[in-house]
C-alpha cells in the first residue's frame, strides 16, 4: 500500500501539483487530498488510480524492511515488474550506519 508521504514525495520529484496528479489519475481533487493526509480513509480504487498515474510518469515505489520511498526512473517505458522486484530485491540498499554514512 502506498503511503501519503510516498505520494507527496512522488509529486515533488515530478514537479506536479495536486491538481495535476488528480487530473492524471482521474480522481477527485478532494480524494487525492484525503489520500495525502489520511490514506486510511480513501477508497482502494482511488489509491490504485493514483499509484498507476505515478508509475506511468516514471515513479517506482520501494519498500524495504527499514523504510519506504520513491524513485524517479530515467525511462518510465522500460520499467517492468513491481517496485519491490525492480529495486528492493535486485539491489537492496544498506541502512545508514550510526555515523549517517551508508555502509
Amino acid at each position: 500500500m502506498i503511503t501519503s508521504r510516498q505520494v507527496r514525495a512522488a509529486r515533488a520529484l515530478l514537479g506536479w501539483t495536486q491538481e495535476k496528479l488528480a487530473d492524471k489519475a482521474v480522481v477527485a481533487l478532494t480524494a487525492l487530498k484525503r489520500l495525502e493526509s489520511d490514506p486510511l480513509k480513501v477508497r482502494e480504487d482511488t489509491r490504485h488510480r493514483v499509484h498507476r498515474a505515478l508509475q506511468t510518469a516514471g515513479i517506482a515505489f520501494v519498500d524495504f524492511d527499514y523504510g519506504e520511498g520513491v524513485i524517479l526512473l530515467r525511462s518510465p517505458a522500460t520499467s517492468a515488474g513491481s517496485p519491490k522486484e525492480c529495486a528492493a530485491k535486485s539491489h537492496p540498499a544498506k541502512p545508514p550506519s550510526k555515523t549517517g554514512r551508508a555502509q
